[in-house]
């Protein structure tokens, strides 16, 4: 037998063995996600790599939680359970890691690896059996808006940041402007943004043609005088030119200069007219609201024309279903695949009652969009750039079911030790009678 530490107090000693998250780790297979991810890790040169089963669980307790990377790590270092939930034996007074280390992470595994992360939730529901085999054959599937964490676009605001940007960007190359308007450009800015606010729209449509008139002239200053510029500054006067020449009524305008690839999407709602991010595609099942998929769809294409390439992430995520349940938003869809594809509409003729009480059932994912974006991490997309729209949107789902998992595990554990207090009570009650 190993001989105990006698400095340091083991986990074990320390949690209820009881306890959900402490069941849950024992039903992920953490074998399979370290040789899945450890062939993103070079094995012959730099230093050791950080645990997988470390950086899968903290992006599993992040989304679950809604905390950002900084608070799950400061987290970890306050929570046992947590801690035995990564794998550690003895308790820990120190940060793991780095926070900025589950970013790099990120940008290794990629969407792909995501999906594995999403994937393994619903393995894990299915050998615990709160996923049953039977709930994967019918899906509903919806889309939705996952906005970016960007403030709210206007032309002064545009064409003041991105001459900001190409000033310090020329800055940092030793080019030597002719004027950078640094000073003039944020009094216009303010005065803009008081005159717009006091209804005075002449005055404030002139600040911003001022404004662009300031960046015009920027542009031109660093094309001359750096002819062959190198990629990122040649991205960044690119983004900036087309800030400049864009109209109102123009398509594929740029709404931020740090996200380019920002849309601007409008899904009628009354409070909210538009909504600034990307469109994501979500397939949840029809019994029990278990996510099987979470796509984010670029473009801002018809909902129809998503659902091919939905149903071939449920497919790699769980499996294929039998059924899938939209709403009328998606007639007319493209989808050719052996799946059922049911379209929401009033009851009129003849429609089955069993089909029907299914076709009902298909108002269940709204709400499930709601915690997906109330309480893991999907209402305003802090990730950047495309790739991390579709890993912020993925996970989000996986953040869901290990939230559903984990309240299953406390209802099942309470279940039974109330089933064993009531044989407990009824034995003795038949022995003392």
């Amino acid at each position: 037998r190993r001989q105990n530490d006698l400095f340091r107090v083991e986990l074990m000693k320390i949690i209820d063995p009881g306890h959900s998250l402490a069941k849950l780790a024992k039903a992920i297979d953490w074998e399979r996600l370290d040789d899945l991810f450890g062939s993103t890790y070079c094995p012959d040169n730099g230093r050791p790599a950080i645990s997988t089963r470390l950086m899968v669980a903290l992006h599993y307790l992040k989304y679950t939680h809604n905390l950002s990377d900084e608070d799950v790590v400061a987290g970890w270092v306050e929570n046992p359970y947590w801690q035995y939930f990564s794998g550690m034996k003895y308790f820990e007074h120190k940060m793991p890691i780095n926070p900025s280390s589950m970013c790099r992470w990120r940008k290794r595994i990629g969407d792909a690896g995501a999906e594995q992360l999403l994937q393994e939730t619903i393995e894990a529901g299915l050998k615990l059996k709160a996923v049953k085999a039977f709930q994967l054959k019918r899906v509903n599937v919806d889309t939705t808006v996952q906005e970016k964490e960007i403030r709210f676009p206007t032309d002064a605001r545009l064409y003041h940041r991105a001459r900001e940007r190409l000033v310090a960007e020329a800055k940092k190359r030793d080019i030597s402007l002719r004027q950078n308007y640094n000073r003039k450009s944020k009094q216009l800015l303010f005065k803009q943004s008081r005159y717009s606010h006091a209804r005075q729209m002449k005055r404030a449509k002139k600040c911003t043609r001022k404004l662009r008139t300031y960046l015009g002239r920027v542009i031109r200053d660093i094309q001359r005088q750096c002819p062959e510029p190198d990629q990122q500054l040649d991205a960044l006067l690119e983004t900036s030119t087309r800030i400049f020449t864009q109209k109102r009524h123009d398509k594929n305008k740029v709404y931020s200069v740090d996200a380019p690839e920002v849309e601007c999407i409008s899904k009628g709602k009354a409070h909210k007219r538009y909504e600034f991010g990307c469109k994501v595609s979500v397939a949840a099942t029809s019994k029990g609201g278990w996510f099987v998929g979470a796509m984010a769809v670029h473009g801002n294409p018809y909902d129809g024309h998503t659902l091919s390439d939905t149903m071939e992430q449920v497919e790699r995520i769980a499996r294929k279903p039998d059924h899938a349940f939209v709403d009328m938003g998606y007639r007319g869809h493209d989808y050719q695949g052996e799946t059922k594809v049911h379209i929401d509409k009033r009851r009129r003729g003849r429609t089955a009652k069993s089909l029907w009480r299914w076709m009902k059932r298909r108002a269940a994912i709204e709400p499930g969009i709601g915690h997906l974006k109330r309480e893991h991490r999907m209402d305003r997309n802090r990730l950047k750039g495309e790739e991390g729209d579709s890993i912020n949107a993925i996970l989000s789902a996986a953040g869901m079911n290990f939230t559903k998992l984990l309240r299953w595990l406390s209802e099942f554990l309470r279940l039974i030790f109330a089933s064993l207090f009531n044989c407990q009570r009824a034995l003795l009650t038949v022995i003392f009678c």
